[in-house]
């Protein structure tokens, strides 16, 4: 018989490539780690990862036994929804994991919603960077994560998790007042080409919006010269406002930013966007303390003026 909680081990090694980085998500030591995967295969008769230098790969046994391990988990998520429901447990706390204007835009007004429509339910909110929160769900930190969509970003049929499409938002050019095309009275940017020759701000790799600016650039034609770089769309406007270069931030990072030293213009045609969806552990969307979580996320991001207004 196959324990699950080895189960829960195979796919921390399967998603993190190593033994020290599943023992830390899982809150084991790397022997404890090493101990259960020995016990898996075991219980398997089959070898089921091979260790190297660089890490941990599956073995063709270890991939089919993977495929199984995201239906067993997701049916054992289920279960443990209905259980809850049986017990009427709609008195609980549910932990949500989304980046800072994701935390303004949906997450407190879905809190003021929850409030009114299921007093019961307490929701602990953790500030997490768009690509870090799908992580914390997958290795059960959080049960909820506010994302964006990133390169390598877990697509909409991974079956770990079950995705909420909540909005998008595009990201509108910002310039310093003496730019040449800092005219607010200026139709949409039409070219982001038009920016190719200026020094630009913007966030550094590894955050989404880094990805969502740079493939911007490059579909215009150029690759975009990042000489100042910060994750604070705060710091990226005030930089703008002294001359540093040019920007592209989401719509709703600029509410509530001073704006004084800035033209705000909207991009013109296929304008860069960024979406941002919900996602829990597949399964536990049934859940009845998560299920309303996701709908106060979801009547959030439909209330209007969420997104566009600046």
């Amino acid at each position: 018989m196959i324990e699950a909680r080895r189960l829960h081990i195979l796919r921390a090694v399967a998603d993190h490539r190593t033994v020290t980085a599943a023992a830390a998500a899982l809150y084991l030591t790397p022997s404890a780690v090493s101990q259960q995967l020995t016990a898996l295969e075991q219980e398997t008769g089959h070898r089921l990862v091979d260790r190297g230098a660089r890490g941990v790969r599956l073995t063709p046994a270890g991939e089919i036994l993977l495929r199984h391990t995201h239906a067993v988990l997701a049916q054992l998520e289920r279960a443990d929804a209905e259980l809850a429901a049986y017990r009427s447990g709609a008195a609980g706390t549910v932990t949500v994991a989304a980046f800072a204007t994701g935390i303004a835009l949906v997450v407190a007004p879905a809190l003021a919603l929850l409030a009114a429509e299921a007093p019961g339910i307490r929701v602990r909110v953790q500030d997490a960077e768009g690509d870090a929160s799908l992580p914390m769900v997958l290795d059960r930190h959080v049960d909820v994560a506010v994302a964006v969509e990133y390169r390598g970003a877990p697509g909409a049929d991974d079956p770990r998790l079950t995705r909420v499409p909540l909005y998008a938002e595009p990201f509108d050019a910002v310039l310093p007042l003496g730019h040449p095309l800092a005219d607010p009275d200026l139709p949409p940017l039409a070219e982001l080409s038009a920016l190719a020759d200026d020094p630009w701000i913007g966030p550094y790799p590894g955050n989404p919006c880094h990805d969502v600016v740079v493939l911007a650039c490059e579909h215009a034609g150029f690759p975009p010269r990042l000489e100042h770089q910060s994750d604070d769309f705060r710091a990226v406007v005030a930089l703008a406002s002294a001359g540093a270069g040019v920007a592209l931030v989401p719509r709703s990072a600029l509410r509530g930013t001073d704006l004084s030293g800035v033209v705000v213009r909207p991009v013109g045609g296929a304008a860069p966007t960024r979406r941002v969806f919900a996602a829990v552990r597949c399964g536990a969307e049934e859940h009845p303390l998560i299920s309303p979580v996701l709908a106060a996320l979801g009547g959030a991001a439909a209330a209007p003026g969420t997104t566009g207004v600046r």
